[in-house]
C-alpha cells in the first residue's frame, strides 16, 4: 500500500510542472501577440486620430463661422433698438389719485387703464375705430417695470402717482418705461 501511495504522489508533482509550465509559455505567446496588436491598434487609432482631427478642424471651421454670424446678428439687433428712430420722448408724472374712488379690488386695473388714457391724450395715439384696433399692432405697450410698480402693493392700494418716460419710434408705437430715479 504505502507503494502505491508513493507512485501517486510521484506522479502528482512531475504533472503540476508541465501543467504550470505550458501555462506559462501560453502567457508568454499572449502577451508578444498583445504587443504586436497593440502596435497595430496605436498606429490605427494614431490613424484615426488624424482623421478625427481633420473631420474636427472641418466642422469647427463652419460652426466657427456659425457662430461668428449669430454674433453679428445679436449686435444688430442690440443697435436696433437704439437706433430705432426715436421720434419722440417725453417725461410724465401721471395723477392717479381718482384710482382710489373705485372700489378697494378696482384700484389697480383702473390705475393702468388711467396711465394708458393719460399717454394717449398726450402722446397723440390715433385710435381707430373698434374693429380696426384688433387687426392692427398694439399703438400703446407697457413695459414690465412700470406694469410692476402699479401692482407693486396689490389691488388695493396703487400708488398715489407715478412718473414714466413715454418713448415714440417711427411706427407711431409708443413705450412706456419708469422714469430714471424711480
Amino acid at each position: 500500500m504505502d507503494t502505491v501511495k508513493d507512485e501517486s504522489l510521484e506522479d502528482k508533482p512531475t504533472e503540476k510542472p508541465e501543467e504550470i509550465e505550458e501555462p506559462e509559455e501560453a502567457e508568454e505567446t499572449e502577451v508578444t501577440e498583445e504587443k504586436e496588436a497593440g502596435e497595430e491598434t496605436s498606429e490605427e487609432a494614431a490613424k484615426t486620430e488624424a482623421k478625427e482631427a481633420e473631420v474636427e478642424e472641418g466642422e469647427a471651421e463652419a460652426p466657427a463661422v456659425e457662430e461668428e454670424e449669430k454674433e453679428e446678428e445679436k449686435e444688430e439687433r442690440e443697435k436696433a433698438p437704439e437706433e430705432e428712430e426715436i421720434v419722440e420722448e417725453r417725461i410724465y408724472t401721471i395723477p392717479l389719485r381718482r384710482a382710489w374712488i373705485a372700489p378697494r379690488k378696482k384700484r389697480a386695473p383702473r390705475a393702468v387703464r388711467m396711465v394708458k388714457s393719460f399717454v394717449q391724450k398726450h402722446m397723440k395715439i390715433e385710435t381707430g375705430a373698434k374693429g380696426e384696433e384688433e387687426e392692427e399692432e398694439e399703438r400703446l405697450v407697457l413695459s414690465s417695470e412700470v406694469n410692476e410698480k402699479l401692482w407693486s402693493r396689490g389691488i388695493e392700494k396703487p400708488p398715489r402717482n407715478i412718473r414714466v418716460r413715454a418713448v415714440k419710434d417711427k411706427e407711431g408705437v409708443v413705450t412706456l418705461y419708469l422714469a430714471e430715479g424711480d
